[in-house]
């Protein structure tokens, strides 16, 4: 008989976010195949060389940005019977493994639903034709186009990439110069973070005035089920960092009910049929109105929290998923969990990160995990991708994991070396901030 185990993951995150697939695929007795084009990527320490080692049944390398290639790659597991699933935990693979499922046989989230969620131009496109509320917006080619469209939906507004993540690229601009500065600065890229192809121009929008919800939804065979709302936190502009997370929401029932209807009614514009997905709300004067949709899972400490609370341990279920079984969804406590998050307010060598024993003198702090070592060089935090650190806090209710969260992130302080030059130039700048407190959390 065939052992149909094979469970290829194409390409992951970084860290403990992108080693958790393959330790929970080995654990539910499944053969974890990576493929990936750059093993480096992953194998940066010796811990995280050991778990690959560890848990691998094989490295598989291709052109994983290319489904065809990596189809090729795959198929002599497929031959023989032995593949069982293929997965994506970060947005950049996830319309190549859509279309790697449906080549195979395998289960999957359809393509065109994966497409239109990978780019967000199409996600507005398929959302506006369905009546979903969002900001109003358009894809510019040049730096006029920016700049006109601009003026006409006004200031301040949002330039930003159609396929990138983890907010890379997303600038709040606040003139017309600024506005054909980060023009300039996008279209100069022709990939993206793992270099795939960025489609022709960038994408200007309305600046939305309110804050920030995610819903994390679950869609099987049976329909979409909401696991719940996050409470979500965003750091100073002109970017858009998340400083933390809180699952479930506070917010009022109401309130809840209305985004999540937009959500859903996100989801359904683009066809989505399968899996996880993390759909991003902001909540403001005139009601929720769609950010984007994003077909997978939520990153970061989304799913963490979401474990903490209700015991549900999303990445293990959507493994389940991807081979072929019905994810275990019905939540076994009613608890509460926040995250938080390190960054850098300036750039320079960090000399070290205090305060780690007072942080764990607080109750329900289950994690705290700093990805730095003294001698490396930080920046100040322009995207999710340069976070230095995260926290999480379990409590009994979402108020009191907010709280706490926040309190332990207040004993963090990051000293951090500035550049002999600073942004205002000369060695005056560099002296009054050499040596400066970087505050956790100030964005991410």
């Amino acid at each position: 008989m065939t052992d149909r185990s094979v469970l290829a993951i194409v390409e992951t995150g970084r860290g403990a976010y992108g080693l958790g697939p393959l330790l929970l695929a080995k654990e539910l007795g499944f053969r974890p195949v990576l493929v990936t084009d750059d093993l480096s990527r992953y194998a940066v320490s010796d811990s995280s060389r050991a778990v690959i080692e560890d848990t691998t049944h094989e490295i598989v390398y291709a052109d994983t940005r290319d489904s065809a290639a990596v189809c090729t790659a795959l198929q002599g597991y497929q031959e023989r019977g032995e593949l069982c699933g293929v997965l994506a935990v970060i947005d950049y693979y996830v319309a190549v493994v859509a279309e790697v499922a449906r080549t195979f046989g395998l289960p999957g989230l359809a393509p065109e639903a994966a497409h239109a969620a990978r780019n967000k131009l199409r996600t507005r496109e398929a959302c506006a034709r369905a009546g979903v509320p969002a900001p109003r917006h358009a894809q510019v080619l040049s730096r006029d186009e920016a700049v006109a469209f601009a003026r006409e939906t006004g200031f301040p507004c949002v330039v930003k990439p159609m396929t990138e993540a983890a907010s890379i690229g997303v600038r709040l601009c606040r003139t017309a110069e600024e506005v054909a500065a980060h023009y300039d600065v996008l279209s100069a890229a022709p990939t993206d973070l793992r270099g795939l192809p960025r489609p022709a121009g960038v994408l200007v929008e309305e600046y939305l005035t309110g804050y920030e919800v995610s819903v994390e939804v679950v869609t099987t065979a049976t329909g979409p089920r909401v696991l719940g709302l996050t409470d979500k936190t965003l750091g100073p502009h002109p970017s858009f960092v998340e400083t933390g997370e809180t699952f479930p929401s506070q917010l009022p029932a109401p309130l809840q009910e209305a985004a999540t209807a937009v959500a859903l009614d996100a989801l359904h514009a683009i066809g989505h049929d399968f899996g996880a997905s993390h759909v991003e709300i902001k909540m403001t004067a005139e009601g929720p109105k769609l950010i984007e949709i994003n077909a997978r899972m939520g990153g970061a400490q989304v799913g963490r929290n979401i474990k903490e609370a209700t015991g549900i341990d999303l990445q293990r279920e959507v493994i389940r998923m991807h081979t072929g079984l019905d994810p275990e969804l019905s939540p076994v406590a009613q608890r509460a969990s926040a995250s938080r998050y390190l960054t850098a307010l300036d750039g320079g060598v960090l000399s070290a990160v205090d305060g780690r024993e007072l942080v764990g003198r607080l109750p329900g702090v289950c994690d705290l995990d700093i990805y730095v070592q003294p001698g490396d060089r930080v920046q100040r935090a322009r995207s999710n991708a340069d976070v230095l650190g995260h926290l999480v806090v379990r409590a009994d209710t979402p108020a009191e994991a907010a709280r706490w969260a926040d309190t332990a992130l207040l004993q963090l302080t990051a000293r951090v070396s500035t550049d002999t030059t600073s942004a205002t130039g000369g060695a005056a700048g560099a002296t009054v901030r050499a040596g400066a407190a970087v505050r956790a959390g100030a964005s991410r």
